[in-house]
């Protein structure tokens, strides 16, 4: 039976089977009804939008190609500051979610070859998937349903069921609702038997460039979730989709706009645009979408900045402190902090690119500038904080503005 309705596709009612030995309350091992959803197509859509919502969506990929005009010293790090952020973000979308400090010291252990609790190690894993959609997904020239099993593999090959990596579902699955079948379920995806087709669908509207990028990705992401074809993980990929069409389409070539620190902000409004979509409210989806990405271009700019005077006070400390030669290592440090703001000496030397003993020389001429503070003092395993970029990130990573709570405080405070 299919039930057609006013929506960007149709309903399908399936029966789910009777399992005596499903262990469950028995009124969950009966046979039900269940309403799955197919999403029509997205490849070749065309889409008119109205003034008001055109304009909101022009603003957006302008604040977008604002914060990736500017020209910026030390780039890799920078970049990899808002990257970071953005996965750390999107994790936070799932109730995935680890203190910023806790998560920095996890970081540089995992570097150091230490381990780490299972929380912090998804995290770092998202970071991960989220570095090879924009740096190896996004370059390829024909993006297919390889680049996505490649992503959602990064991401999933350390978790708890790392056995779902890169593997798109077999079985039905589904959203709210209890834990043993689909009966009732807030939201219940398209049966596997229509994913390769759907996927493909999906990969031929990224490879397309004839909508808007920020239209384009707004529909690729919230087509994603709909078809949501990996057993755990969908959320995750789906939003690196959204910086791979942006990367694809040039508005973002150096800079990522941390849009999941406002979408986990907002998570209910979010959710409530993706189920708008499913209804064929494209316009509302689009607006919350492309507010959504100039807030967090808006912020991430902002917070470069802010970066920017902070690295400009560590140097004048170090040159206060020491005024160590323009070739010294210590200068390097300076510039690499933003990518890494918890460090040990071997990941500095790696990267750097210095030697051993230039590093050491340089971490103890930091420490005493107030740059870095030592998180313990074991001879040992040894990391350093770089003095206020965590207080910084903790701000970013909730979408405050810079300065908003006060808690960047002094840089030569010791960390909490």
């Amino acid at each position: 039976m299919v039930r057609q309705i006013r929506t960007r596709g149709r309903f399908i009612t399936l029966v789910w089977e009777h399992n005596p030995t499903l262990y469950a309350p028995p009124k969950y091992r009966r046979a039900c009804k269940y309403e799955a959803f197919i999403p029509e197509p997205i490849a070749g859509m065309d889409i008119s939008l109205d003034a008001r919502i055109a304009g909101v969506v022009s603003d957006a990929e302008n604040a977008i190609r604002d914060l990736n005009a500017v020209s910026q010293s030390a780039l890799a790090p920078l970049a990899r500051l808002l990257l970071r952020t953005e996965s750390i973000a999107s994790s936070k979308v799932e109730g995935v979610q680890l203190g910023v400090r806790d998560l920095a010291r996890a970081e540089v252990r995992v570097e150091s070859g230490g381990q780490v609790g299972s929380t912090a190690l998804e995290i770092l894993a998202n970071i991960d998937a989220m570095e090879l959609a924009i740096h190896q997904a996004a370059a390829v020239e024909r993006f297919s349903v390889e680049e996505i099993l490649a992503i959602h593999r990064r991401l999933m090959e350390k978790a708890p069921n790392a056995h779902t990596a890169g593997r798109i579902r077999t079985v039905q699955n589904w959203i709210g609702g209890n834990d043993y079948n689909p009966c009732g379920a807030d939201f219940v995806p398209p049966p596997s038997e229509h994913l390769d087709a759907l996927l493909e669908d999906l990969c031929n509207a990224i490879n397309d460039d004839t909508l808007s990028p920020l239209v384009q990705a707004a529909l690729v992401h919230a087509q994603f979730e709909t078809i949501h074809p990996f057993d755990d993980g969908n959320g995750r990929t789906g939003r690196a989709l959204i910086h791979v069409v942006v990367r694809r389409r040039g508005i973002a070539p150096l800079y990522v706009p941390p849009i999941s620190v406002v979408l986990a902000s907002q998570r209910d409004r979010y959710i409530e645009g993706l189920t708008r979509y499913r209804a064929g409210e494209l316009g509302l989806w689009l607006e919350h979408f492309a507010a959504a990405a100039a807030r967090s271009a808006q912020l991430a700019a902002a917070y470069l900045e802010a970066v920017r005077g902070l690295i400009d006070r560590w140097r004048e400390q170090l040159a206060a402190a020491r005024a160590p030669r323009a070739d010294a290592a210590a200068w390097a440090v300076i510039d690499m902090l933003p990518a890494h703001p918890v460090i040990s000496a071997p990941a500095a030397a790696a990267a750097t690119g210095r030697a051993k003993s230039a590093i050491h020389q340089a971490i103890a001429e930091l420490e005493d500038a107030g740059v870095l503070l030592p998180l313990s003092q074991s001879k040992r395993n040894r990391s350093w904080e770089a003095a206020g970029l965590l207080d910084l990130l903790a701000s970013l990573e909730v979408g405050e503005p810079p300065n908003a709570s006060g808690r960047q405080g002094t840089l030569a405070t010791r960390p909490r």
